[in-house]
């Protein structure tokens, strides 16, 4: 039995719950708490290199960084995540990178004051989508029938791709059928679902309409 895991996290991070699928797929027993990112506590600054979330504490070691964090979680708990031929193990941690793109421009696209720049954002979005439709095996997950770590990855994605769908109805999948597939495999796994704060889908829907952007104009709730 190793050092117990206690992850720190703001509740609305998409990077987060790229580690906490990680944990509760592998079934790992770990804390997590829970902090106000735009009111962080002192002791957080000392532990946190970036200042961003998520880290994890690993009894008197810390880990920052999302894909570390999952990486190390999925070290320590075989059997592994990870695909077992080194090339296209490469090739998704070069996949799992560009989905961070993505997330950064939803939220650009969700929050910009500007028409211009949230139909940019969206355009973009919705050309990277269809580069990782073109890289998709067309099988239940990115790489074929079994769940792996790029799978965990790009999980909160779709979810917040859902729920922008949910709440304006503007259908960033609607050109990538293998990826409308792939998000209902993944939404429906009980780690994605208890990966997140119950009340999550009206917090993403507050974010949005507190940040006064012109993309809450789009909102029908």
């Amino acid at each position: 039995m190793g050092p117990k895991l206690e992850l720190i996290s703001f509740k609305l991070c998409p990077f987060v719950q790229r580690a906490v699928i990680v944990l509760k797929q592998k079934d790992v027993d770990f804390d997590i708490t829970y902090i106000d990112l735009n009111n962080p506590p002192e002791w957080f600054a000392k532990i946190s290199p970036l200042g961003q979330v998520p880290v994890l504490k690993v009894g008197d070691e810390v880990l920052f960084e999302s894909s570390v964090i999952q990486e190390y979680v999925d070290e320590i708990t075989p059997p592994s995540l990870q695909p077992g031929n080194p090339l296209v193990k490469a090739k998704n941690r070069a996949w799992i990178s560009f989905g961070a793109d993505i997330l950064f421009a939803m939220h650009a696209m969700t929050t910009s004051k500007e028409e211009a720049v949230m139909l940019e954002k969206q355009s973009v979005i919705e050309s990277k989508l269809k580069q990782l439709e073109a890289a998709h095996s067309g099988h239940e997950f990115f790489n074929g029938d079994a769940f792996n770590m790029i799978d965990a990855a790009y999980a909160p994605m779709f979810m917040r791709i859902d729920f922008i769908k949910r709440f304006s109805g503007v259908d960033i999948l609607a050109d990538t059928p293998k990826l409308v597939k792939w998000s209902e495999n993944l939404l429906k796994l009980d780690c994605v679902q208890n990966s997140v704060v119950e009340e999550l889908p009206e917090m993403y829907l507050g974010m949005i309409k507190n940040m006064s952007g012109v993309f809450a104009s789009k909102l029908n709730v």
